[in-house]
């Protein structure tokens, strides 16, 4: 099914698209019981949201279910399918994996683990061989049928570094083409507006973080990575830089996204930073650790409610927001880079679309009466002129998560 017939710059430049679903697509599956994970929490931290879609080369969609041993697959109509996992050579499922990251030389690869391993299978889930890597990975995507590009991040002594690499898939080797340090900071105390922690006496730290888009590990935001035609695009939310690289890892082009970023004012951070204030106020038994204390509970809440209040009074001055929140790319080729809405649950995302000769040719913006959309790479899936999803609908009873297709018409 395909209506690459119609060229979707066209309906961007119109304006507003509005994304319908498709009621063909995905009938008939029983919600509660396909995402019946959705309310699974660890330390009362819903899990639900983490949930993310791949589509493969014949259409259809293998569905991620974080700190769960198995995989959903979809029928290329949207149908409910089965369950799987990673098997090893002797056909024993591994008791641990994690989410699907993409498919390169039709085989799966699936997102490092905390030791920074890759593990490749085919679309069944047999196994067929780990690829190490010895850092974190933000994003990895294939860029061709032997090599993946990944945006890196490392801890080092006295440095965070933001790096990304292009790893080939069959030698494991790896070649770094960008790369930005930070200076880390040991001051004693509070020394970063808006994040918070607290080091346990026996073990371990909890970290809060009270306003959104701030960070105190490295950069903001993490570089952007997307393949155009052949070419590699990096962008960096903070500074709306687009670096353009060959698939070898030579550098073509520099470029900056020269749009007004926008800022949150003086009165909504202090509203924000209020609002979280009295969040934390209103906890009466914390449990930030299980192993301590009741009484080291209610200290470390204290500790970081006095700092909240201390940034609230240093509130002073707009806090810039980045320049674009992520991006994707549709299935004419073309790469969208989303804003971040202005407003918060307001269901519309400015677009700004960059064609793949390299030049941004157009506004627009998203909107969606029926579900609560997500826009980011994980949850959004363009094939043949229709958005493969996995979004939240407004008015569900049970699960609210569904796979959906939608239409794009102005």
């Amino acid at each position: 099914m395909s209506v690459s017939s119609q060229n979707l710059l066209d309906i961007y430049r119109k304006g507003t698209v509005k994304l319908i679903p498709d009621t063909e697509y995905a009938q008939n599956n029983n919600w509660n019981q396909v995402f019946e994970t959705y309310y699974d929490t660890i330390y009362n931290r819903p899990m639900g949201d983490r949930k993310s879609l791949k589509l493969l080369p014949d259409g259809s969609v293998v569905v991620n279910h974080q700190y769960r041993n198995y995989y959903s697959k979809f029928s290329p109509d949207g149908k409910f399918i089965k369950e799987f996992g990673i098997k090893n050579s002797k056909g024993k499922q591994f008791k641990r994996i994690d989410p699907i990251a993409g498919v390169i030389n039709d085989n799966l690869y699936t997102k490092l683990d905390n030791m920074g391993n890759m593990v490749c299978c085919d679309f069944n889930g047999k196994y067929i061989k780990t690829l190490k890597l010895d850092y974190m990975a933000k994003q990895m995507i294939p860029i061709s049928d032997t090599k993946i590009a990944v945006a890196g991040w490392v801890i080092w002594k006295d440095q965070f570094r933001d790096f990304v690499s292009i790893v080939d898939y069959e030698t494991n080797e790896e070649n770094v083409i960008w790369e930005h340090f930070t200076d880390r900071s040991f001051a004693k105390g509070h020394t970063t507006m808006f994040q918070y922690s607290y080091t346990f006496k026996e073990r371990g730290m909890f970290s809060i973080n009270t306003m959104p888009l701030t960070n105190d590990k490295g950069l903001t935001s993490h570089p952007n990575i997307a393949v155009s035609g052949k070419e590699l695009v990096i962008a960096i939310p903070d500074t709306g830089e687009v670096m353009v690289y060959d698939f070898n890892g030579k550098l073509k082009s520099k470029d900056k996204i020269d749009w007004a970023r926008n800022y949150v004012s003086v009165k909504e951070q202090k509203e924000i930073q209020q609002r979280a204030i009295d969040r934390y106020k209103s906890i009466k038994n914390p449990i930030f650790a299980s192993w301590v204390s009741s009484e080291e509970n209610k200290e470390a809440l204290k500790k970081v409610i006095s700092e909240m209040e201390e940034d609230f009074k240093n509130i002073s001055k707009p806090l810039a927001v980045p320049v674009f929140s992520n991006i994707i790319k549709d299935s004419d080729g073309n790469l969208l880079f989303f804003e971040f809405p202005k407003e918060v649950n307001a269901n519309k995302f400015n677009v700004w679309i960059y064609k793949e000769d390299g030049q941004f040719i157009s506004q627009s913006s998203f909107v969606c009466d029926d579900y609560d959309l997500q826009i980011t790479p994980s949850k959004i899936v363009f094939r043949d002129g229709y958005i493969y999803a996995l979004q939240t609908l407004k008015k569900a009873s049970g699960v609210p998560l569904r796979l959906v297709r939608f239409k794009l018409t102005n």
